[in-house]
């Protein structure tokens, strides 16, 4: 509120400034030299001063229309009753696999143009065991602490805890409906305009600064949020645990793609970002795994996607 009216306020101050050169103007003005005697500056005044109020008034619209959420603009990121925040990644395009000389690299990471064209929601961090079990009531997970990330659940479990997170009264009246990112959507997030193996670049040396992993782990899950994020404000998108996603994993498509979301039928869902148990290679954001979806592991879990509510998509498309 504050930064709102210091805002009105340097409007203010230059549409005064606009005025009082205005009436400097006036004054000087062969104009106002030749009707001096019978008019004075006080005769304008009313009117100047009308002036004023009406754009104090646009002042005021313009910094409300431009802050506030549901005038075609979306808050960067939001909170909801279980604690659980999400940032918002603009809609956009990137390069999804990864190139030849990756190291790494495997066979079903062939490169293509893929678009993402509606911005989305997506879990800051890992969802903790303590906003697992606020929603579902358990915790799975073979190595507990509230912070930690959630492991040892299912793709099945997952999807269920984005239904009943979503059919949450305090969720409902916000139209928030929660579900997993795609694995493009997912890539996307995680690359955050990065070309390069890692959210930070190509060379393993800074590693132990964004992920937990490998021996640096010290063989179990740590806390959400203590390494550095990336530049999209997202912790632990490398290593941690792996991350659910919501796709059949199939062949990647030959061309350029928008919004791919795997096939429609298959045996295995895919799940990505590395974990505590590998090393660098199978942390990189191009790296693809698969499980049957009534399987799990101690170093997997999920971050949890939205889409815009209604009434915002609303405003979006209405710009």
């Amino acid at each position: 509120m504050s930064t709102a009216l210091e805002r009105i306020g340097r409007l203010h101050r230059r549409s005064r400034g606009q005025q009082n050169g205005q009436l400097f103007a006036f004054r000087h003005s062969n104009s106002y030299n030749n009707h001096s005697r019978k008019s004075s500056p006080d005769h304008y005044r009313p009117s100047i001063e009308r002036f004023e109020m009406r754009s104090v008034l646009l002042c005021i619209l313009l910094v409300v229309s431009s802050s506030t959420p549901g005038y075609g603009q979306q808050p960067k990121s939001i909170t909801n009753s279980i604690g659980m925040k999400l940032v918002l990644i603009h809609a956009g395009s990137f390069t999804m696999g990864s190139p030849e000389e990756e190291i790494g690299r495997k066979s079903d990471e062939t490169q293509h143009e893929v678009t993402i064209s509606k911005s989305y929601y997506l879990g800051v961090y890992e969802v903790t065991q303590e906003q697992y079990e606020k929603v579902m009531g358990s915790n799975p997970s073979t190595f507990k602490g509230a912070k930690n990330p959630v492991e040892t659940v299912t793709w099945d479990d997952a999807v269920s805890f984005c239904k009943k997170l979503s059919d949450m009264s305090e969720e409902k009246a916000k139209e928030r409906e929660y579900r997993l990112p795609t694995e493009s959507e997912w890539e996307y997030a995680c690359r955050a305009t990065s070309g390069s193996a890692y959210c930070f670049g190509n060379s393993e040396d800074s590693f132990g600064e964004y992920a937990w992993v490998g021996e640096g782990a010290l063989g179990t899950t740590h806390p959400v949020g203590e390494k550095k994020p990336s530049r999209w404000g997202l912790y632990d998108m490398h290593g941690n645990v792996f991350e659910w996603c919501q796709d059949w994993v199939g062949e990647y498509p030959s061309g350029a793609a928008t919004d791919p979301r795997g096939p429609g039928e298959g045996s295995s869902r895919g799940f990505r970002g590395g974990s505590w148990l590998v090393d660098a290679p199978g942390c990189r954001s191009a790296d693809r795994r698969r499980y049957g979806p009534s399987r799990n592991i101690h170093c997997l879990g999920f971050r949890v996607a939205m889409a815009l509510p209604a009434k915002q998509s609303e405003a979006t498309s209405s710009k």
